[in-house]
C-alpha cells in the first residue's frame, strides 16, 4: 500500500470515529437534561460562562431550570440546583443518586480503592468504627478538648506578631483523627509530621483546582505530561509511605482482645474475613481508608475553621458578641464544652451561618446514578456523574431571608433561641452524606468557642470592602489578607 492511500484511509478513519462520537454524543443529549452546547471532545470545559459552576449556576439555573447537563470534556454531568431538586434527588430518590463516581485523580492515588459493593461496605464499617471509638460521644468531645488546649498554647506564643495559623489549626484538626486512628497525636513541633500535613493540604489544593478538572477529563493523556499532578502523586506516595508505617508497627504490637484505634479494629476484621472470596478488609484497601480519613478529616474542617477566623475578622461586631455570649455561659475560668452548646444559641447560629457562606470547588465532588434513572421528567443512564450544587441550596431564596448577606438571623428565632433550617446541608445529604459529621460538627464548635474565649482575630491588613468569599479566596492564594494578629481575652 502507497503512502498516498494509506493516509487518505487514516484521515477516513479518523473522520469516521469523530463522526461516531459527534452522533453518540447527540444521542446522549437527546436523553438527558438541557444545558449549553459543549465543544468536541473538550465539552464545557474552556468555556468561560459555564465553567466554573460557582460563577456561572445562575445564569444557567435561569436559563435551563433546576436541572440541567454540562459536559466535563466528553463525559456529561448533570446538575442539580436549589434545595427541592437537591433533596428531591439525594434524599427522595437516595437510592438511585447514591452511586460513587470515578474521579481520576482520586483512582490513580488509591488505585482504584475497589468497586462500588466494596466501598459501600468500607464505608459502613468506618461508620461503625467511628461511633464505637466516640465519635459524637462525650469521650470523644473530651480528646477535641484536649486538643483545644494545645492550640491555645501554640498560638499563643504568635501573639503580636503577623502569622497564617493554618499549620496549627491543621494540626490540631489532624491530631483528632491521629487518635482515633493511629491512637496517638503528634508534637505541633514535629516537622517531619509538619511536611506531611503541608502534603496533604497540597493534594486537596490541587484536587480543588481546575488543573484537576483537566486532568479528571484526560487522564489517558494527562499522566504522561508533565505539570502539577506529578508533584501531587509523589507526594501522596509519600503520605502513603508514612501510613504503611503506622500499619506495620500495629500488625507487631495488635492485641485483638484490645483494639486501641481504627487501625486494630480492620486488623482484627480482616483476620476474620480471610475465609471469605472477597477479600474487602485487604492491606491495600486499609491503607486507602486510612488516606481518605486522614485526608478528609484533616483538610475540610481546617478549612471551615480558617475560614470561620477570617469572618470574625471581618466582622468584628459578630465576633464580639458570640465572645460575650462564651462570657456569660462558659466564663473564663474553664474551656466550653458539648454540653455549652445548648446554651449559646448565637454561638451556635453563627457557626452554622458561616457554614452556610463557605462555597468551594463543587464540580470536582460528583456522584453517579447507580441505574437508569427517570428524574422531574428525564432520563438519566446509569454511571451518569451528579453533581448537587450545595451552594444554590444554601442560597435559595425559598428558604433563606437574606441568601446573599452574612446574617446568623437564619437560625434564630423571634426569642434569640437556636433555629434549624431544613436547607442547610454542608455534609451533603442522602447516602453519600459525610460519615464524620458528628465529628466535624464538634471540632468546630469547640475549637471556635476556645480560641475566641482566649483570643480576639484581627486581620494585618484591613479587608475594607471586600466580600468574605474574595477574602477566602485571597486567603488561599497568600495573598495580603492571609496573617491574622491576635489579641489575647
Amino acid at each position: 500500500m502507497d503512502a498516498g492511500l494509506a493516509g487518505i484511509l487514516s484521515l477516513f478513519l479518523i473522520l469516521s470515529i469523530m463522526c461516531f462520537m459527534l452522533w453518540k454524543n447527540n444521542w446522549k443529549r437527546d436523553q438527558l437534561p438541557p444545558g449549553p452546547a459543549p465543544w468536541f471532545l473538550l465539552g464545557n470545559l474552556w468555556q468561560k460562562d459555564v465553567l466554573p459552576l460557582q460563577k456561572s449556576y445562575q445564569k444557567l439555573y435561569k436559563k435551563y431550570g433546576p436541572v440541567f447537563t454540562v459536559w466535563l470534556g466528553p463525559k456529561p454531568a448533570v446538575v442539580l440546583c436549589g434545595y427541592e431538586a437537591v433533596r428531591d434527588a439525594l434524599v427522595g430518590h437516595a437510592e438511585e443518586f447514591g452511586g460513587r463516581a470515578a474521579i481520576a485523580i482520586h483512582e490513580r492515588v488509591t488505585d482504584g480503592y475497589g468497586g462500588e459493593k466494596k466501598w459501600r461496605e468500607l464505608r459502613r464499617f468506618t461508620i461503625t468504627t467511628l461511633r464505637n471509638f466516640g465519635m459524637g460521644k462525650k469521650t470523644m468531645a473530651q480528646r477535641v478538648q484536649e486538643e483545644t488546649q494545645y492550640l491555645v498554647e501554640a498560638v499563643a506564643d504568635m501573639e503580636g506578631e503577623a502569622f497564617d495559623p493554618i499549620s496549627s489549626v491543621r494540626h490540631a484538626v489532624s491530631n483528632v483523627v491521629c487518635a482515633v486512628v493511629f491512637g496517638s497525636r503528634f508534637s505541633y513541633k514535629d516537622q517531619a509530621f509538619l511536611e506531611l500535613l503541608g502534603m496533604m493540604g497540597n493534594y486537596s489544593n490541587y484536587f480543588m483546582s481546575p488543573f484537576a478538572q483537566v486532568y479528571n477529563t484526560f487522564p489517558g493523556i494527562m499522566r504522561y505530561l508533565p505539570g502539577p499532578h506529578n508533584k501531587v502523586f509523589n507526594e501522596s506516595e509519600k503520605l502513603k509511605n508514612f501510613i504503611q508505617k503506622r500499619i506495620d508497627s500495629h500488625k507487631r504490637t495488635l492485641e485483638p482482645s484490645c483494639p486501641r484505634d481504627y487501625i486494630d479494629c480492620f486488623l482484627i476484621k480482616s483476620e476474620k474475613g480471610k475465609s471469605t472470596s472477597e477479600d474487602v478488609f485487604s492491606d491495600e484497601n486499609l491503607l486507602m481508608a486510612v488516606f481518605d480519613l486522614f485526608g478528609a478529616g484533616t483538610v475540610s474542617t481546617a478549612n471551615s475553621l480558617l475560614f470561620f477566623f477570617l469572618v470574625m475578622a471581618k466582622f468584628p461586631q459578630i465576633q464580639a458578641r458570640v465572645q460575650q455570649e462564651i462570657e456569660e455561659v462558659v466564663g473564663a475560668t474553664h474551656a466550653p464544652s458539648m454540653e455549652d452548646r445548648v446554651r449559646m444559641p448565637y454561638t451556635n447560629a453563627v457557626i452554622h451561618e458561616m457554614q452556610r457562606s463557605q462555597k468551594g470547588q463543587i464540580e470536582n465532588f460528583p456522584r453517579a446514578v447507580t441505574r437508569r434513572t427517570e428524574f422531574r421528567g428525564y432520563i438519566i443512564p446509569q454511571g451518569t456523574a451528579v453533581i448537587p450544587l450545595f451552594s444554590t441550596v444554601h442560597s435559595d431564596p425559598k428558604h433563606w431571608k437574606t441568601p446573599e448577606e452574612f446574617n446568623p438571623g437564619h437560625f434564630l428565632d423571634e426569642k434569640g433561641e437556636f433555629r434549624p433550617n431544613e436547607a442547610f446541608m454542608p455534609f451533603s445529604a442522602g447516602k453519600r452524606m459525610c460519615p464524620g459529621e458528628g465529628l466535624a460538627r464538634m471540632e468546630l464548635f469547640l475549637f471556635f468557642s476556645t480560641l475566641l474565649q482566649n483570643f480576639t482575630f484581627k486581620l494585618a491588613t484591613d479587608p475594607k470592602e471586600m466580600d468574605i468569599l474574595s477574602l477566602w479566596v485571597d486567603y488561599q492564594n497568600k495573598g495580603p489578607y492571609c496573617k491574622f494578629h491576635l489579641i489575647r481575652r
